[in-house]
């Protein structure tokens, strides 16, 4: 075992030379029994694997295994044309019992037989087998792309982890290229039979002539003995053929199911009682009409009968079981008193679901919400710096049944439907969705969508829409939720715990800058400021030295993150680069950089905005030109000012255009690449 490529080299030259070299009757029959054990050894491991991609090597195995009795075709038709004149052991025991047991010692039924088997195999099994896995292999590959979107959706969601990821490109690339194989390798089967087929004719009519006119037997005795021996051979090569093939058949059509075979059958096939009531009547019907055997039918009545009548009691006593298990495991936990003062705390973040959506939750397979959620989580800690607190999970009866709400510090921030048993359908180039299903609008980005049944999957990646689950659209809304109050969600104490949990080595910075340079109040309105316009706060050093140097010069809050933001310049270039790696900017005019500057009143903290209200209007209007004329195109810019008028600036554009970057030059790193797209 420790080297199983030799021993497999080995195996295949010693398969090769019996097709050249003659083998003696002893080992032809040592041979024979190998390849009846190993097609039931096969067909045996393909009833209990739980996967099909468990036996990715079936293809190989079945090349292998096809090869190996071709040999022994061979092998045995040597043996049979040069020594079938000394009897019926000339080709080995096993070959003589086949054709002697098997066929009665009459070649004719023997022939018949033999026939059947290969109709059996070649027409029914091996063609089934072959279109079905013709069929999945087509599908497969149809359906990759949108099966590779579907990971990178829940990858960059955070949902999963990178190794998850290759994990599931791994077993999405060995499933399309397993029933590739399993398409081409029903081939070897068909040539099987095909080969036997000519084999035993040419083994009859060669038998017929040597024995006749080279070995002095009469036309009768050569025509019973070869003809005896080649259905004999015929025989013990096409049942294991025929075992292989069925295995195959198992294979392929075990597609859809998982766990072994007879759990798949007895568990599907005994999930509906009534229809064992219904075809033990329909026994019983047959058990009485004229000419029919009565014993058997009405056996069978009974029979199928009684399971009818079991099953329904034996899986109400189960669920019965479960139920009392649950009840006395919910008994023995102590019922406490709720203090007061757990009214007084405050959910910092609450979902709240309709009766109907509830299955998202306690879904036994698949993607659950409150896995999603934990994955969220981890993602954000690693893009924003911040970790988001626990979601609160909760049923609420006075929602409508699939309506969700989703609160920050209790107000309500965010409102949708989903349809827990549906999928939401969106078609990336905007146009109208070809499929049925119940049109309706996108929670978190308000884009048109419809929701449509889960069997329509495939064929809506195939046609190259984008298809989401319940889960993630509920998940998708709370992200986007989440990172537009991430300024309210930092508290004192999560920002006292952020510096805590800094390493050893940054414990001297933390103690030069707090208290005495700012405090921790001070630091978490800067970090708020940060969140407010979604910079990450992971690079939270980089953060306290930007802090730091500006408070040796001012206390205003706000000019101090201003200075912050200049320090995290390659972190907020990086941010907002476009898939070339260039940075988009447009510009503000001088007019309007000095339209700007001459507004700003008053002194210190007290400086504000004072532009006239039509000035206003006209440079929003000015804003809203010009990037949608750029959103038609396909850009999504950065508006770019000067340091001393961009939080003004900003404070403006999030009011009509939140999701727009408002940068100043100061924030542009050296060896960004940037280029300007417009001016307003």
């Amino acid at each position: 075992m420790r080297r199983g490529d030799i021993a497999l080299a080995i195996g295949l030259i010693a398969i090769l030379t019996v097709l050249m070299l003659p083998m003696p009757a002893w080992l032809l029959d040592i041979s024979l029994a190998l390849s009846i054990t190993i097609s039931v050894l096969i067909l045996m491991t393909v009833l209990f694997i739980p996967k099909p991609l468990e036996f990715s090597s079936f293809p190989t195995v079945l090349l292998i295994t096809t090869l190996l009795r071709l040999s022994l075709n061979v092998a045995s038709t040597r043996l049979i044309l040069s020594h079938g004149h000394e009897g019926t052991k000339a080709a080995g025991s096993i070959i003589q019992a086949f054709g002697q047991f098997v066929t009665g010692g009459n070649f004719v039924i023997g022939v018949i037989i033999f026939g059947i088997l290969i109709i059996i195999n070649f027409i029914v099994i091996t063609k089934g087998s072959g279109r079905i896995a013709e069929v999945a292999a087509r599908f497969s590959l149809d359906s990759m792309p949108g099966k590779q979107m579907a990971i990178d959706a829940d990858l960059s969601a955070g949902l999963i982890a990178e190794a998850d990821a290759r994990k599931r490109r791994k077993e999405l690339e060995d499933e399309s290229g397993f029933y590739g194989a399993m398409d081409g390798a029903a081939k070897f089967v068909r040539g099987d039979a095909v080969a036997a087929m000519i084999i035993v004719f040419v083994n009859i009519v060669g038998g017929i002539i040597i024995g006749s006119a080279q070995k002095g037997l009469s036309f009768g005795q050569s025509a019973h003995t070869y003809t005896l021996l080649t259905i004999g051979e015929g025989l013990v090569s096409q049942i294991p053929a025929l075992i292989i093939s069925v295995a195959a058949g198992m294979l392929v059509t075990k597609a859809g199911t998982t766990g072994s075979m007879d759990k798949a059958l007895f568990s599907q096939l005994s999930g509906y009682p009534m229809t064992l009531g219904v075809t033990s009547g329909l026994l019983v019907l047959l058990a009485f009409l004229p000419g029919m055997p009565m014993a058997p039918f009405l056996t069978l009545a009974i029979g199928s009968g009684a399971l009818a009548w079991w099953l329904p009691r034996s899986k109400l006593k189960e669920q019965k079981a479960a139920d009392e298990a649950t009840a006395s495991e919910a008994a023995k936990a102590p019922v406490a008193d709720e203090p007061i003062a757990t009214a007084l705390a405050i959910d910092y973040i609450r979902l709240e679901l309709g009766y109907g959506l509830l299955p998202l939750v306690n879904t036994p397979t698949g993607n659950k919400l409150t896995d999603q959620i934990k994955g969220l989580r981890r993602q954000l800690a690693q893009d924003i710096g911040f970790v988001m607190p626990s979601v609160r999970i909760q049923d609420n009866l006075q929602l409508p049944a699939n309506t969700y709400v989703i609160r920050v510090k209790e107000i309500e921030a965010g409102r949708g439907e989903v349809r827990p048993q549906m999928l939401l359908c969106m078609d990336p180039r905007g146009d109208q969705i070809s499929l049925p299903g119940e049109t309706t609008v996108e929670p978190t980005f308000g884009l048109p969508a419809m929701w449509i049944p889960a069997n329509y999957r495939e064929e809506a990646h195939f046609k190259g829409y984008t298809v989401v689950d319940p889960s993630t659209v509920l998940t998708t809304h709370l992200t986007e939720t989440v990172k537009d109050n991430l300024a309210e969600l930092l508290s004192y104490s999560e920002t006292q715990k952020l510096l805590d949990e800094l390493d050893k080595q940054h414990q001297k910075l933390i103690t030069d800058v707090i208290p005495t340079q700012i405090s921790i109040g001070g630091l978490q309105r800067v970090l708020q400021n940060l969140l407010s316009e979604r910079i990450s706060i992971r690079d939270l050093p980089t953060i306290l030295e930007g802090v730091s140097e500006a408070s040796q010069h001012t206390r205003n809050v706000g000019q101090i993150t201003e200075h912050v933001r200049a320090r995290l310049a390659r972190q907020i270039c990086e941010g907002h680069v476009n898939a070339s790696g260039v940075l988009p900017l447009v510009t503000l005019s001088p007019e309007w950089e000095q339209a700007f500057a001459e507004s700003i009143v008053g002194t210190g903290d007290d400086k504000q905005l004072s532009m006239a209200p039509s000035q206003l209007q006209q440079f929003i209007s000015g804003v809203r030109q010009m990037y949608e004329r750029l959103a038609a195109a396909g850009e999504t810019p950065v508006l770019l000012t000067s340091p001393l008028i961009r939080p003004y600036v900003r404070s403006i554009i999030e009011r009509f255009r939140p999701q727009t970057v408002v940068m100043s030059q100061s924030e542009i790193h050296p060896k960004a690449r940037i280029k300007t797209l417009g001016q307003i």
